[in-house]
């Protein structure tokens, strides 16, 4: 009788044991991104990024009854993904999730109805730097619209010339600001990868001596990042191009 008890407690241990090693971890030069989506029953989970200027699809999940997902894919260096949704419904809006990837373990959990605004991601440092640049963004956004709805308000008032020029100077001078905020973040975090990411997404077209100022901030580890490349390339190419000028 103990035998067969002994027996039957390894053979337990045994299926529990392999249970757990099936389970996918990330490793190495891996990313193991998984989550929930929180009310969703039915549908498929594509995961996204820009390959040669392209959104293309590099892995995919069909849900059909647990909201819960995982997907595991290589990455060099931290780079933005995304996470697309498909309803079935014909209403493309509000269903892709951009986010931060890195080597490790990445969650990402929303709800259905808010797949893309209620998404919250962990795991990603690059992501939580992102996620307090736009935070200050937002705020610059929504004063330039404030902006544009006073400065068109002037010209249906048929406003005089003088509080024309004094509206395109507060536009000028928040859009000056919103640049210097950029390039400012983007100095100040060198040592990841959101500062090249910053630069050519924001301030691409900035006088070449702030960009410079960008790159000398870099450590070695982000110049040879994806987006560290990327805008070595892009100021070696705009110099050349300028001075062709």
């Amino acid at each position: 009788m103990m035998d067969k008890n002994r027996n039957f407690i390894i053979t337990l241990l045994s299926i529990l044991w392999l249970g757990c090693e099936s389970s996918p971890k990330a490793t190495g030069n891996s990313m193991l991104l998984s989550g929930k989506v929180d009310g969703l029953r039915k549908g498929t989970l594509y995961l996204q990024k820009i390959q040669d200027s392209l959104l293309v699809s590099i892995d995919s999940v069909v849900i059909n009854g647990s909201p819960e997902f995982q997907f595991k894919t290589d990455i060099e260096s931290p780079e933005i993904f995304y996470l697309y949704l498909n309803k079935e419904d014909g209403d493309s809006l509000n269903d892709r999730i951009l986010f931060f990837g890195e080597k490790g373990e990445i969650t990402v959990n929303t709800l259905l109805k808010t797949f893309e605004s209620s998404a919250k991601v962990t795991g990603s440092e690059n992501q939580e730097l992102l996620q307090e640049y736009r935070k200050l963004a937002r705020q610059f956004d929504g004063k330039n619209l404030d902006n544009i709805k006073t400065y068109y308000e002037a010209i249906k008032n048929n406003a005089d010339q003088k509080t024309m020029d004094s509206i395109q100077a507060a536009m000028d001078n928040l859009t000056k600001r919103r640049y210097l905020y950029a390039l400012n973040f983007a100095s100040t975090h060198g040592d990841n990868v959101i500062a090249p990411f910053i630069a050519l997404t924001e301030v691409y077209d900035a006088n070449l001596v702030f960009l410079d100022t960008v790159a000398s901030k870099l450590t070695e580890e982000v110049k040879v990042s994806k987006y560290g490349k990327e805008f070595l390339e892009f100021i070696a190419k705009r110099k050349i191009e300028e001075a062709t000028e």
